[in-house]
């Protein structure tokens, strides 16, 4: 049955399937909380030892130890496959409670949606035309369907990313930090705001209690996230749009807008798709407007630790998570400055992981 929601968020169908999801949580606490330092510190140590005994070249000064003597020497660790077992096992154990439990009321949830849709058609812009290109619809963190092709796709990524951040996210609020620290362009004007890669607009509509007078768009490539993302919208009485469409493509006009926000979206498309969304945000901003970017850390920053090289090759690999290496060795700071925005470090977000950066087209 539908069991209501505790503020923005949706509860399970049953409270056996609630009970269980907070039981993954825990399980990917203990994964990530408590076994990952083990990882890092046993696997660090184990390189350095290699490194040291010869059985591994100490790198040149600068340069990174290739990531394959990385992978060999940190499986040498015996917690290692416990880790990588555990990790993928919890996500296993999240999506496909989630998406059983959402499916007993399935019905109801896609009515819900339906008549958001009909109360407010002019705020939510699907092309019946628009072609959702094969990249996109890999199973990121292994999401069944991925986020374009189960119609259920908005709910699952809701409770699913519930428990992925481990409770710390239930009522928006890592997206209330976002919209929160959004740089605004040095003049203080702000009449459009584009936030791209929105999924289920948790970011979009905190951004409208942020700048009621101004026009706020969420844009997605994936339908079944937007259609989830207007209905919550609607049901909060939030008045943004949302819009089905490439970030390499978005359709709007010419310094549209004057901030653009993005939030882990550029570790999940491919390097050609990254350097042509870099180019379409500085073609929407208007002179002077602001790219507020966060996102996993890149090579073109300090060296990353092994550990953490580890922690996104085996993301990649066992979490589907195929773009980000290439991301991670990019020169992203060095596309943005090519493509003609000025860049400087942004605001730092509470999750220390990721880098914050700001992109500022020329006045």
């Amino acid at each position: 049955m539908d069991r209501g929601q505790i503020g923005v968020l949706p509860r399970p169908s049953r409270l056996a399937d609630e009970s269980y999801l907070e039981f993954v949580t825990s399980f990917r606490n203990l994964a990530i909380r408590q076994l990952f330092p083990l990882v890092a510190q046993h696997g660090e140590t184990a390189l350095a030892s290699a490194i040291t005994a010869g059985s591994i070249a100490a790198p040149a000064p600068g340069k990174p130890v290739p990531l394959a003597a990385i992978r060999r020497q940190f499986r040498t660790v015996a917690v290692v496959p416990t880790f990588e077992r555990f990790v993928r096992t919890q996500q296993e154990m999240m999506w496909r409670r989630t998406r059983e439990s959402f499916l007993q009321t399935a019905p109801g949830l896609l009515a819900r949606m339906d008549a958001a849709a009909a109360s407010h058609p002019e705020r939510l812009h699907i092309d019946p035309d628009f072609h959702v290109p094969a990249y996109t619809r890999c199973e990121i963190h292994c999401q069944p369907g991925g986020y374009t092709d189960d119609p259920l796709g908005g709910i699952v990524f809701h409770y699913g990313t519930k428990v992925f951040y481990e409770g710390s996210n239930d009522q928006d609020e890592l997206h209330i930090e976002l919209a929160d620290r959004m740089t605004l362009p040095a003049d203080g004007r702000v009449a459009r705001i584009l936030d791209i890669g929105c999924s289920i607009g948790q970011a979009t509509t905190a951004l409208r209690d942020n700048h009621p007078d101004a026009d706020i768009w969420g844009l997605d490539v994936a339908e079944p996230l937007i259609r989830y993302a207007h209905m919550r919208a609607v049901e909060q009485g939030k008045t943004v749009h949302f819009k089905q469409a490439l970030a390499e493509a978005t359709g709007f006009g010419d310094g549209a807008f004057d901030c653009v926000l993005s939030y882990i979206l550029f570790h999940e498309v491919t390097v050609p798709a990254m350097q042509a969304i870099i180019a379409e945000m500085f073609r929407v901003l208007r002179p002077g407007g602001t790219f507020s970017i966060y996102e996993f850390p890149n090579n073109d920053q300090d060296q990353l630790p092994a550990s953490n090289r580890f922690l996104i090759d085996y993301d990649s690999r066992n979490n589907c998570e195929p773009y980000s290496p290439a991301f991670v060795a990019s020169d992203f700071r060095g596309m943005l400055s090519a493509a003609g925005f000025v860049v400087e470090d942004g605001p730092a977000l509470s999750n220390a992981f990721l880098q914050s950066l700001v992109a500022r087209k020329p006045a």
